[in-house]
């Protein structure tokens, strides 16, 4: 669910932050709104993807690979960042 713009983002989960940062975009794109909304909703756009690029960034910190020692036994490694 889209939350409203009072919520504060870096509350809201990955989830609900795309989510608004897509119903911005469109809104955006249909060029709904005057000068001042516009300028908010992108502000508020900015925010919001940054915040996804971190939770993405954290979840990416928390995956595991699966890898093949070398007697072939399965182990886990973290994933290398790029």
């Amino acid at each position: 669910m889209t939350k409203s713009p009072s919520v504060e983002v870096s509350t809201l989960s990955f989830e609900d932050a795309l989510a608004e940062l897509e119903k911005i975009v469109r809104q955006l794109e249909e060029g709904k709104g005057g000068l001042d909304a516009s300028i908010k909703a992108y502000e508020r756009g900015a925010a919001l993807k940054s915040h996804c690029e971190k939770k993405l960034k954290e979840a990416r910190a928390r995956i595991d690979k699966i890898v093949l020692a070398s007697d072939g036994t399965p182990t886990t490694k973290p994933v290398e960042a790029d």
